[in-house]
Formats: C-alpha cells, sequence, structure tokens
C-alpha cells in the first residue's frame, strides 16, 4: 500500500502543478518488455542468478551447489511516466519507473523495484535517481542487468542544485547516507552486538561535465562521514566514526561515426555502497594494544575501472565489448575470504529487425579473488534477450 500510495501522491502533484498553466501538460508512459534465457557454466547465488556480480560468486567451492544451471527471467521488463510542463522558469520534469528486479529483502524475487521517483525544475532536482557520483552515461550498450563492477552505479534520494548547465555543467547535491560494515571473524563476538550506524550528516557529491563534439569528460566527487557508536552493554567501547571520500573519472570518447569508448576509472575509501559491485565499507583491524577496545573500524580502499567499445555494424546491428575491475583494500580482522578483486568481461551481437524491438546474444565472465585464502571463482555465461521498448504520449500538450 505504501508504494501504491508514493505512486499516486506522484502523479497527483505532478499533474496538479502543470494544471496552473493555460497550456495542457505532455504525460507519458514508456517501458519494455524484456525476456532473458542464459546458461550458466559455473555457480552463483541463487538470489541473483540472472546477474553476473563477482561478489556472489562463491567464497568457497560449492558454496553455491552445482554448477551448470539454465535460467529464464523477464526480470528486466520494466514501466514508467514522464512528465514534462514548461514554465517561465524552465521546463518541469517528472518521472517514476520501476522494474521487477528484486533487491534487498526481495533478493531472488520477481517484484517491484524503484528506478526513479524524482523531479527536475529550474536547477533543482529532488527525488530518487542516480547519485550524482555516478555516470550512467558511461553504462556500455549491454543486454546484462547489473554491468561492469567497477563502475559507480548506485540510486539513492538526494537534493541537487545545477549553478551550469549546457556544454559545461556543475552540479552539487546531498544525498541520503549510508555504508556497510564487514565485521569479519569477529561477527560472532558479543561485544559488537551492540554497535549501531549514526547518519548525522548526508553524503555530499559534486559534478562536473564539459561536452564537446567528440563527445564529454565528467569528474564527480563524495565525501561522507560514517559513524558507529557503542551502545554501552557490553565491556568494550567500540564507538568510532571514518571519512569516506571518492573520485570518479568518466568519459564518453567518439571514434567516428560507428565507434563509442566508454570509460570509467574511480579512486577513494568507503564508498563502496556506492559501487555497482562491491562488500563492505568499513572493514574491522586489530589493536591489540587498547585494553578498551582491542578491534577497531577502519575505511577501507578501492580502486576501479571500466572499459567499454560500442560499435554500429549497420543500423541492423551492433558490438559491445570491454572489461571492468574493482581492487579493494583488506583489513586484518577479515576473514581469509572476504572479497578482494572482482573481474567483469563481455561482448555482445545485437540485432534490431524492426523499430524498438532487440534481439541479443552476449557472452559474459566474471571473476572473485579473495583477500588471504588463495580462492579463486571464475563464471562463465552465455545470455540471449528479446526487448520490446516502448512510448506513448498519453495527454499532448496544445
Amino acid at each position: 500500500m505504501q508504494k501504491i500510495s508514493i505512486l499516486v501522491v506522484f502523479i497527483v502533484w505532478s499533474l496538479s502543478a502543470q494544471a496552473q498553466d493555460q497550456d495542457k501538460p505532455l504525460l507519458e508512459i514508456y517501458g519494455q518488455a524484456m525476456t532473458d534465457v542464459g546458461f550458466d557454466f559455473n555457480q552463483m547465488n541463487p538470489d541473483y542468478y540472472d546477474v553476473m556480480r563477482p561478489t556472489q560468486l562463491p567464497a568457497y567451492k560449492n558454496q553455491y551447489g552445482t554448477d551448470g544451471n539454465i535460467y529464464f527471467s523477464v526480470r528486466q521488463s520494466m514501466l514508467g511516466l514522464r512528465s514534462y510542463y514548461p514554465t517561465r522558469y524552465g521546463e518541469l520534469k517528472a518521472k517514476f519507473a520501476f522494474d521487477l528486479f528484486g533487491v534487498g529483502v526481495n533478493a531472488g524475487q520477481t517484484t517491484f523495484h524503484m528506478l526513479y521517483a524524482y523531479v527536475e525544475w529550474w536547477r533543482l532536482g529532488i527525488g530518487y535517481s542516480w547519485s550524482q557520483f555516478c555516470d550512467f552515461d558511461a553504462f556500455p550498450d549491454i543486454i546484462e542487468y547489473w554491468g561492469p563492477t567497477g563502475m559507480s552505479l548506485c540510486k539513492t534520494v538526494m537534493v541537487s542544485f545545477s549553478p551550469l548547465q549546457g556544454k559545461n555543467r556543475l552540479t552539487v547535491a546531498i544525498e541520503r547516507p549510508g555504508a556497510t560494515a564487514d565485521q569479519g571473524k569477529y561477527s560472532d563476538r558479543i561485544e559488537l552486538s551492540d554497535v549501531k550506524p549514526k547518519f548525522a550528516w548526508p553524503d555530499f557529491t559534486a559534478e562536473f561535465r564539459m561536452t564537446r563534439q567528440w563527445g564529454y569528460a565528467e569528474l564527480a566527487g563524495v565525501l561522507r562521514i560514517i559513524k558507529w557508536e557503542d551502545q554501552g552493554n557490553e565491556p568494550y567501547d567500540l564507538s568510532g566514526q571514518a571519512i569516506g571520500y571518492g573520485f570518479n573519472l568518466s568519459t564518453n570518447v567518439n571514434l567516428g561515426k560507428k565507434n563509442v569508448f566508454k570509460g570509467q576509472v574511480i579512486a577513494g575509501q568507503a564508498i563502496q555502497n556506492l559501487m555497482n559491485d562491491a562488500p563492505t565499507d568499513i572493514g574491522i583491524e586489530n589493536d591489540p594494544g587498547n585494553p578498551d577496545a582491542p578491534v577497531k573500524g577502519v575505511p577501507l580502499p578501492l580502486i576501479s575501472f571500466s572499459s567499454y567499445l560500442n560499435h554500429q555494424w549497420s543500423s541492423k546491428f551492433s558490438t559491445a565489448l570491454g572489461y571492468s575491475a574493482i581492487f579493494t583494500g583488506n583489513s586484518d580482522g577479515q576473514k581469509d575470504n572476504a572479497f578482494r578483486q572482482g573481474h567483469y568481461a563481455s561482448a555482445n551481437l545485437l540485432y534490431y529487425p524492426v523499430r524498438n524491438l532487440t534481439a541479443g546474444l552476449e557472452v559474459q565472465w566474471i571473476r572473485r579473488v579473495n583477500y588471504n585464502d588463495g580462492w579463486t571463482a571464475d563464471a562463465t555465461k552465455i545470455q540471449v534477450s528479446f526487448r520490446y521498448s516502448f512510448s506513448l504520449p498519453i495527454l499532448k500538450s496544445r
């Protein structure tokens, strides 16, 4: 009921705002019906059976059963509403959309998954959308849902302001904070059971993009304060805090008329939850010289990249080919099988027989490398997808 209420409030607000002008607004329904069929030659966490995530590969032999499984999925199907309305201060745009890919408590299910609930007007943006630290325009033309592991891909609730717009764009934002904590070897110790996170400050993000005929270049940054407090029910005081920060340099480069290079390089610490597929922001480190707190939380560093080439063979065929990776630092209190490295590569051939219809064949490979036990795990998958996209104006402006 809460999700339905959000949708109703959103539509009513959008239409009531538009009704203030004499011209009729434009309201558009859009989406896609998509079916994926794949064969995984190895094994994956069954909650993520239809995507390729290195963090969800087995951390030890046969953690997720047997190799070699076929799957069918429609979880990439999505539906959305877009509204556009001219005002004296610029166009008022609103967007609400969802797909069927269950995450969090709904992981593994085909269910409601909100993608956008976002409003833009003048130089302001408010609602749920991509973090300003992310650059979705660097996402390659692939059919696998999750995408390159080394990209920053995170949606959040934010308030943004763009003092510069146009060929040179500058946006700053305050965003909903969030972090994860890997308690590692000490996860079953009662001393940690009463440590709770505290988010007293939002995440601060900014991005600057310059667009030219050759493409664009973008630099984004994030600064965050992560705190955790001991509730005082155990003998040790494990309270602490960490500073998280990161930089994201991304680009699209036009290489002739038929090729586009899409790249991204990221470096920082305690920003793992802003990444497409990464483990925890905070790790546990031993501190044996401190009798009051023999362990402490520390921010975990990371560096990552994504490099893809999109090639248009003709009006009917295209290919995306590339490689991506993420490398995280580990603390000495983490388990030996904690995640350390993730690798992702794919190549495809997409066919566009008629307008709005896409058929594709894609080969994907991923690898997981553990922290300190010598374990690596690989997975190779072949995926075939069929997608029909649609966009239908249901209320036209005069």
